[in-house]
């Protein structure tokens, strides 16, 4: 597991306090007051889906700012002092507890009253875990167990739960309409024009889940390979089988055990794709395929948007998950 993420609360409320000291000594913070003078809702999101989320439903009427620019692995975000101080000028800050640590224990420093956990708007299951790791049938070895490779813990076993609840169309039209609520309530003027975006967001999401049901119905298999299991919540809402290369976690190294386990059932559910992702090394992916004689194939957690997505926004990078994952898995 990356060390970066295991940072002590007491270390992470000294970066607190000196990023606010060290704003207003030199009046960082007249930036965020200067936003705010737009008359526009001041919104920080923590990463990309947050971001998208806000916009979408926002409109004209927001200025959203995020902590996790494009390129940067949001588990691995380190804050700057600015960006800690800025979460304290934010209107509403948007966030997922559980995918970046060192946000959610600055989050809670900040003490803004309109901060939305959106994790609290849908219910979060067990995926991938050594509590709810899948009921395959492959072999003696629980695939969330260390012998079968998720080995150490990873964010989402101290957190409880799996947090890519953006992954399934469903779930995120659940906290599309969460996040609509909390911005009627902090911007009241503009209620009305956000319950028509979230309206037109949840919409566009139906829609999307739609295309995954009539795209997955009738396949070759239903098992994937990827290289860490983000994807949970999709595979149950279409009753695909997800094999995680190094379970929830990006960066947890597979044992050889979980290898051999995954060319097993590559061979025995006819697997014929490994897939990896936008933003963590493709490098055990690609061994696995060259050694199993497998494709690889791109099939993006949507953590953010990079020159590498197959799709500028949420909507059509999905489409490109979707178009991928009926390539892989021989959909009719």
């Amino acid at each position: 597991m990356n060390v970066r993420r295991l940072i002590p609360p007491t270390a992470v409320a000294g970066a607190v306090a000196l990023g606010l000291v060290t704003l207003s000594a030199c009046g960082g913070i007249s930036d965020a007051a200067d936003k705010k003078s737009d008359g526009k809702l001041g919104v920080v999101a923590s990463f990309y889906p947050m971001q998208y989320l806000a916009e979408q439903i926002g409109g004209g009427h927001v200025s959203v700012e995020t902590l996790t620019k494009p390129g940067v692995e949001p588990h691995d975000l380190e804050l700057k002092p600015r960006q800690i101080g800025r979460l304290t000028d934010a209107d509403v800050i948007l966030y997922l507890k559980g995918v970046q640590p060192a946000v959610d224990d600055a989050i809670q420093q900040a003490g803004v009253k309109n901060t939305v956990d959106t994790a609290t708007l849908t219910e979060l299951e067990e995926h991938g875990t050594e509590a709810g790791g899948h009921e395959h049938g492959h072999g003696d070895a629980a695939h969330g167990s260390e012998e079968a490779g998720h080995e150490g813990h990873d964010h989402a076993s101290e957190a409880g739960a799996d947090p890519h609840i953006w992954l399934d169309p469903v779930k995120y039209a659940e906290v599309a309409k969460g996040v609509g609520a909390a911005f009627e309530k902090a911007d009241p003027a503009h209620a009305a024009d956000y319950k028509k975006n979230t309206d037109a967001l949840v919409k566009k999401l139906g829609d999307l889940n739609t295309a995954f049901e009539t795209g997955l119905k009738d396949t070759t298999t239903r098992t994937f390979i990827t290289t860490h299991a983000a994807f949970g919540y999709l595979a149950e809402r279409y009753g695909l089988e997800q094999e995680g290369i190094s379970g929830i976690d990006p960066e947890a190294e597979p044992s050889p055990a979980r290898i051999r386990q995954l060319q097993d059932i590559a061979k025995q559910d006819k697997v014929g794709t490994v897939f990896f992702e936008t933003l963590a090394s493709d490098k055990t992916a690609r061994t696995l395929a060259a050694d199993t004689g497998l494709k690889t194939d791109v099939l993006d957690p949507l953590e953010g948007i990079t020159d590498r997505s197959k799709g500028a926004d949420y909507l059509e990078v999905m489409r490109s998950n979707l178009a991928a994952l009926k390539k892989a898995l021989g959909a009719k």
